[in-house]
């Protein structure tokens, strides 16, 4: 709870009318149509990252509300089949939206790391953020800088929790990574920067070595 101010700036974004909805989930949510509530953040999700960033804590509150309340879980059940199909139609929604793209992986993430079930992240998750990063280092989206830099910034958030649940899909991931980093001509400088700083954050056990901060960081700010 120890945040409300960022609970409240998250939905000053959306109008007045769907603020309200999302108030009332989150303070009484056997009011609501949460299957309506769902598709409000998923559907908002797609159009502004900064919301995709940090729309997990809106969700995991909701699910927590509701499950206190009446001990159900419509929400989560209808933020779940919403991903799934969005997952589904993902090289559709790429090739109509990558900014759109960018924005589903940035929150799908965001939801594997703040959804739990008996504290460990959920199960049905794992495949899909794999298969999402997967695509985001294929060589067409390793040209990309916003797509090179969503890759980088969801494995810095949700790369170790990721290799816990499967350690075999990480070191495929990093194998196109590395292969990506080597062979590939038309990488922006930037590109290369941010995936040789991943490759060492991951070698270094998933944490950033004050040499390597001091040496990324103030060449990205450069």
């Amino acid at each position: 709870m120890g945040e409300p101010g960022r609970e409240e700036y998250k939905i000053q974004s959306f109008d007045a009318e769907t603020q309200q909805l999302l108030k009332t989930a989150l303070k009484d949510p056997g009011a609501v149509d949460l299957e309506k509530v769902a598709n409000v953040i998923v559907d908002h999700s797609l159009q502004d990252r900064v919301f995709s960033k940090e729309a997990g804590r809106m969700c995991y509150a909701i699910i927590q509300a509701e499950s206190k309340q009446a001990g159900q879980s419509v929400f989560r059940r209808g933020l779940l089949n919403r991903l799934q199909q969005e997952y589904q139609a993902r090289e559709q929604l790429r090739a109509r939206s990558p900014r759109g793209w960018v924005c589903y992986v940035t929150f799908i993430c965001n939801i594997f790391d703040y959804l739990r079930v008996n504290n460990m992240p959920m199960m049905a998750l794992v495949n899909p953020v794999y298969d999402c990063l997967f695509r985001l280092a294929q060589p067409d989206s390793l040209s990309e800088e916003e797509e090179v830099d969503c890759l980088v910034l969801q494995l810095h958030r949700v790369g170790e929790q990721l290799e816990k649940m499967n350690r075999q899909r990480m070191d495929e991931l990093f194998v196109l990574i590395r292969d990506g980093f080597l062979l590939l001509t038309d990488l922006s400088s930037l590109a290369q920067l941010l995936l040789l700083e991943i490759i060492e954050f991951r070698a270094a056990g998933w944490k950033t070595t004050p040499a390597a901060h001091k040496y990324y960081y103030s060449e990205v700010s450069d």
